[in-house]
């Protein structure tokens, strides 16, 4: 039942990452999102059958040590943005942004729940969704496309870095699967993003860290 409550919180999670890039998308001027009918909490529209279940169910059944996933990316029109290059590094932002304000809010919610409603059930659950969302803010933020990192730094690098990097952002996602599924000793990309989220977590929840 508490697996269920988490994964359920997982995929809301995800959710809420995608309507925040369409939601802050329309603020600076593409309504994409919206007409598309993805500003919406019903999971069917957003729910992507491979990174939004079969991946993450994959990483739990295999006792990974973190697990990351990502809905159906909310479509984006660049020309209707007013500074196309920038604007698109803002909305990269907006998704990792809302997945930490949730850990926050969650964490809140937890010590509260210490005080009035002490429940060590109740507690571990509000714990792993606060993981779950340092976890995916952390993961979203790798500096790859198409990644919410990789769109940021195509935002911020000179133009001529940024087009060679933006051009690799149709097989971006094998490359970074790839890294995570198999690390190396030279570098593994499961353990940066273990070790940054514990970092993370240890300011929110001081002696719980990631399980």
């Amino acid at each position: 039942m508490v697996s269920l409550i988490v994964f359920i919180i997982f995929i809301y999670s995800i959710i809420l990452h995608e309507i925040t890039h369409g939601w802050v998308a329309e603020r600076l001027g593409d309504p994409t999102a919206r007409i598309s009918g993805r500003l919406t909490l019903k999971p069917g529209p957003h729910i992507d059958p491979f990174m939004s279940i079969f991946f993450p169910l994959f990483l739990i059944l295999t006792n990974f040590p973190i697990v990351v996933g990502s809905a159906k990316p909310i479509p984006i029109d660049p020309y209707n943005l007013r500074r196309p290059r920038k604007d698109m590094g803002v909305i990269g932002l907006a998704g990792p942004a809302s997945n930490l304000l949730l850990a926050f809010l969650f964490a809140g919610v937890a010590r509260i729940s210490l005080i009035f409603l002490p429940s060590p059930t109740l507690f571990q659950i509000l714990l792993n969704a606060s993981q779950i969302n340092v976890v995916l803010a952390v993961f979203n933020l790798t500096p790859l496309p198409p990644l919410d990192g990789g769109r940021v730094l195509v935002a911020i690098l000179p133009e001529k870095y940024a087009d060679a990097l933006a051009s690799i952002e149709n097989f971006g996602l094998f490359i970074i699967l790839f890294l995570l599924l198999f690390p190396t000793p030279l570098f593994s990309l499961q353990n940066i993003v273990f070790k940054i989220s514990n970092l993370i977590l240890s300011l929110i929840f001081p002696n719980f860290p990631i399980v």
